[in-house]
C-alpha cells in the first residue's frame, strides 16, 4: 500500500515453521453449481468478447521483461455506475494476460499491485517465472477504473502542489501553507474528475472484476493481490464468496477497518524499517560508505544532510532537491532490501553535494547520481517492487479519491496538525511530520458505505506478511487476520520487504503455490526471510 504521501501531495533470522496443512478446499475447477452470470450483470456487458491480442507498445507503460514478451491485451466495457447499470454510460477497462504455459488454462488468477488505484496491466510480468502457477493458470492483470489505459480521472496535476515545503518546520505559517496546498489539490481532484470521481471506489471496482470473471468464463477466480490489493481482494471475497477461489493477500492493509485507521500505522512501519533495518545495515558497511559506523551514527549523518537541505536545497539540472524530497526518496527505497545499496549511494552523494568539500568532478558525478535516484518532482512515491507508472496523473487522482470516497475520515485542520506533532514527539518523523497532509478532511463527496468485513462465509484466504513491512505494518495485518474468519497467515521473520510472493523466497513461494495450485490450505506459520544484501566492496 502506497503511503498517503504528504510533501503536500503526498538482517535474516530463521523462523519456526509449523508443520501441517488442513485439507484441500474446492477451487475454481470444482463443478459449477450456479449460472456463470448470477450477479445481475446486464446482458450487453456479460455478452462481450475479449479481443485478446499481443500487446502493442502503446498499450503498456513499459516494455515487458524477458519471459513476458507474449503478454496479451484486451479491453471491455463496464457501466460507469453499477447501481445504475442500464443508464447507458460506459467505461473502458484495460486488461492483460500471460497464457498458461501448458497451452490451456483451467483457471484464471487475477492480480492487483495495490495503491490503492495503481494500474496493473503489466503486473502479470511479476509472476512470469512462477512455473508451477503458470502451468495451468492464466495470469490476468487490469488497470482499475480511473487509471492507466482504463477510463481515467485527474486532479489537474494539482497533487504535489507545495511539495518542497518542509513539514518539520512547525511554524504556523508553514503548516497553514501545507494545509492550504492540500485543500487546493483535494478540491481540484473533485472538480477535475467530475461525475466519475465519486465512482472510483472499491464497491464499483469489484463489480468490474466480477464482470471480468464472467468474460473469462470462470465460475470462480483466483487472486494475487499485494498491499492495497488485499483490500480489494478481501472486499470481493466478502461480496462474492461463491465466486471466490484461492485468494492470496500479500502485505495486507488492515482491510477490516477504515482506510484512515489502516494508513495511520504507516509512520511506525516506515520508521521501524528505516531505523532497525536500513540504518544499521548501512553502518555495518561503513568501510564502503563512510557514513557512520552504526545505525545511530548513520542517522546523525542523515540528519546533517537533511538540515543542510533545509538551508540550501541542492539543485540538479535546475530542480531543487529539498529535505522533503530526501525523505520521500528514503521512504520509496525502503520498501525493498534490493534498493538498500542504491539508497546508501544516494545519501553519500547528497552528503558530497551538501558539504561542498569535494572536487568539481566529484560534485558533478554526485549530482548526476542524485538526479538518477531522486523521485519524481511531484513527490509522490509508490511501492518499488510493485508500482507501475500510470498515464498522466490518473494514479495520483485515484490514490487520493479511493480512500476519500470510502470514508469515514475523521478530523480537521487542527486535529491533523496535532496528530502529526504527536508522531514527531513519538520520534517517528520520517512520515509523522507530514501526517497533517490528509486530503480526505477536505473531501466534500458523501463517502460510500462499504460493508465491514468479517470473512464469514468466505473460503479460506491466505495472507503473507513480513515483520518489518513499512507500508502495511504487521500490527494492522495481524488485526485483519484475527478479524477475518478462516484466514491463514504466513509470518515472514527477519524480513521487511513489502511484497513477498514471487520475490525470491522459495520457502514462501512453495507454501503459496501449494495453496494456489493444489488447494492445500496451510496452518498459520512462520518462515524465514531473505538476508539483506552485501554491497559491492562489502
Amino acid at each position: 500500500m502506497k503511503k498517503l504521501r504528504y510533501a503536500v501531495v503526498i538482517p535474516a533470522v530463521a523462523g519456526t515453521m509449523l508443520a501441517g496443512f488442513t485439507p484441500a478446499f474446492a477451487g475454481p475447477e470444482a463443478a459449477k453449481q450456479q449460472p456463470l452470470n448470477s450477479t445481475n450483470i446486464p446482458a450487453q456487458y456479460a455478452n462481450q468478447k475479449l479481443d485478446w491480442h499481443k500487446c502493442k507498445a502503446n498499450e503498456l507503460p513499459s516494455a515487458p521483461p524477458p519471459g513476458a514478451e507474449n503478454i496479451e491485451c484486451a479491453t471491455y466495457r463496464s457501466p460507469r455506475n453499477w447501481y445504475k447499470a442500464n443508464e447507458g454510460i460506459d467505461l473502458t477497462i484495460a486488461v492483460s494476460r500471460l497464457a498458461a504455459t501448458s497451452g490451456t488454462a483451467t483457471a484464471s488468477v487475477i492480480t492487483n499491485p495495490g495503491g490503492p488505484g495503481a494500474p496493473g496491466r503489466n503486473f502479470p510480468a511479476r509472476l512470469r517465472n512462477q512455473t508451477k502457477l503458470r502451468a495451468n493458470q492464466e495470469i490476468v492483470g487490469f488497470d482499475p477504473r480511473g487509471t492507466g489505459k482504463s477510463t481515467n480521472i485527474t486532479c489537474g496535476n494539482a497533487v504535489g502542489t507545495g511539495s518542497d515545503l518542509d513539514p518539520r518546520d512547525r511554524s504556523r505559517a508553514n503548516l497553514n501553507l501545507i494545509l492550504d496546498a492540500t485543500k487546493y489539490a483535494a478540491d481540484s481532484c473533485q472538480v477535475k474528475s467530475g461525475e466519475l470521481g465519486p465512482l472510483i471506489n472499491t464497491a464499483q471496482t469489484i463489480r468490474d472484476v466480477d464482470l471480468l470473471r464472467v468474460l473469462l468464463g470462470r465460475d470462480k477466480i483466483n487472486w494475487v493481490g499485494y498491499s492495497a490489493g488485499t483490500w480489494m481482494g478481501a472486499h470481493y471475497a466478502q461480496q462474492f464468496p461463491t465466486r471466490t477461489g484461492r485468494f492470496l493477500l500479500d502485505s495486507s492493509a488492515e482491510f477490516t477497518t477504515t482506510w484512515q485507521n489502516s494508513f495511520d500505522g504507516q509512520p511506525l512501519g516506515f520508521e521501524r524499517r528505516w531505523r532497525q533495518d536500513f540504518l544499521p545495515w548501512m553502518g555495518k558497511y561503513d568501510k564502503v560508505y563512510g557514513f557512520g559506523k552504526n545505525g545511530e551514527a548513520t542517522r546523525q549523518s542523515y540528519e546533517k544532510v537533511r538540515f543542510a537541505l533545509t538551508q540550501n536545497p541542492v539543485e540538479v539540472d535546475g530542480v531543487p532537491v529539498s529535505a522533503n524530497a530526501l525523505d520521500s526518496t528514503i521512504a520509496s527505497y525502503i520498501y525493498s532490501k534490493r534498493n538498500f545499496p542504491a539508497l546508501a549511494d544516494y545519501l553519500v552523494n547528497l552528503k558530497t553535494l551538501t558539504e561542498g568539500t569535494g572536487s568539481q568532478q566529484q560534485k558533478a558525478s554526485a549530482a548526476q547520481k542524485v538526479k538518477a535516484e531522486t523521485v519524481d518532482a511531484d513527490g509522490v512515491i509508490g511501492p518499488q517492487p510493485l508500482f507501475v507508472p500510470s498515464d498522466g496523473d490518473s494514479y495520483n487522482a485515484s490514490f487520493w479519491s479511493i480512500p476519500c470516497n470510502e470514508g469515514p475520515w475523521v478530523g480537521n485542520r487542527q486535529t491533523a496538525i496535532r496528530q502529526s506533532q504527536k508522531l514527531i514527539d513519538r520520534d517517528l518523523p520520517l512520515l509523522g511530520a507530514g501526517w497533517l497532509i490528509q486530503p480526505c478532511i477536505f473531501w466534500k463527496n458523501k463517502p460510500v458505505d462499504l460493508p465491514k468485513l468479517d470473512g464469514r462465509g468466505v473460503p479460506p484466504v491466505l495472507m503473507v506478511q513480513s515483520v518489518h513491512d513499512p507500508a502495511t505494518p504487521i500490527e494492522g495485518a495481524t488485526r485483519a487476520h484475527r478479524a477475518f474468519a478462516n484466514s491463514r497467515m504466513i509470518t515472514v521473520t527477519g524480513e521487511g520487504d513489502h511484497g513477498i510472493y514471487a520475490g525470491g523466497n522459495a520457502g514462501v513461494d512453495k507454501v503459496v503455490e501449494d495453496y494456489l495450485v493444489d488447494g492445500k490450505v496451510p496452518n498459520d506459520q512462520s518462515l524465514p526471510g531473505i538476508p539483506l544484501p552485501v554491497p559491492a566492496g562489502g
